[in-house]
């Protein structure tokens, strides 16, 4: 059986972000875009799992891709059902880091306007959850330079599972398309469809795109 993917973007961003949009031509050129889903996460947290808990029960067990706030969200759900989860720029404790932040947000993209309140704030804590259990089933995309995240944060909480830290890059992840396969390959995609396929092209997309995750 294809395994299947969910990607789980940040806050204020969409399926039109940079990454999600490379992962899912990627996916086009693999013949695999029925078995990737990029949903528009509602901007509460809790209604965002709702989506994402629907989704893991439409694809059975997919594997998880989390950017920034993504990446805690595919935390959560990794421990409460067992996948796998492969996290670029996490936020580790959002909840702790939304002090002068309150009141009107804007989504990057869909210019989607509404108000963070100190209730969505205490919907994050509410998903929190210890380090993970079992580390094997996780790996960890940091990039040192991230303006957004102290990437060290990450590298403390996901100690025990694999990651790669790069040093330099920025908190959207440079390079995300060139590391593709190392994403295809952790998912248990079959190496024939990808392994002659070069993905750096994907890298110069010259479509508009907001800025990267506030989280």
């Amino acid at each position: 059986m294809t395994p299947s993917i969910l990607y789980l973007h940040g806050l204020n961003s969409s399926p039109a972000s940079l990454k999600a949009s490379q992962l899912w031509r990627a996916m086009q050129r693999l013949d695999l875009a029925p078995q990737l889903r990029v949903p528009a996460l509602h901007h509460h947290p809790r209604q965002a799992i709702a989506q994402a808990e629907a989704l893991i029960g439409e694809l059975g067990r997919p594997v998880l891709v989390g950017s920034s706030l993504g990446g805690y969200y595919a935390t959560h759900l990794a421990e409460r059902y067992g996948l796998r989860a492969l996290l670029i720029n996490p936020a580790v404790r959002p909840h702790l880091l939304f002090d002068g932040y309150l009141g009107p947000q804007q989504n990057y993209y869909s210019d989607e306007t509404w108000e963070l309140t100190a209730e969505h704030v205490a919907a994050l804590a509410e998903l929190e959850v210890p380090p993970p259990q079992d580390p094997a089933r996780y790996q960890v995309w940091l990039q040192t330079a991230d303006e957004t995240l102290d990437y060290r944060q990450a590298e403390r909480y996901y100690r025990a599972c694999a990651l790669r830290i790069q040093a330099g890059g920025d908190h959207g992840f440079q390079g995300f398309a060139e590391r593709l396969p190392m994403l295809f390959a952790f998912a248990g995609i079959d190496a024939t469809r990808w392994r002659h396929i070069d993905f750096s092209d994907l890298q110069d997309d010259s479509r508009p795109h907001g800025p990267a995750e506030r989280l």
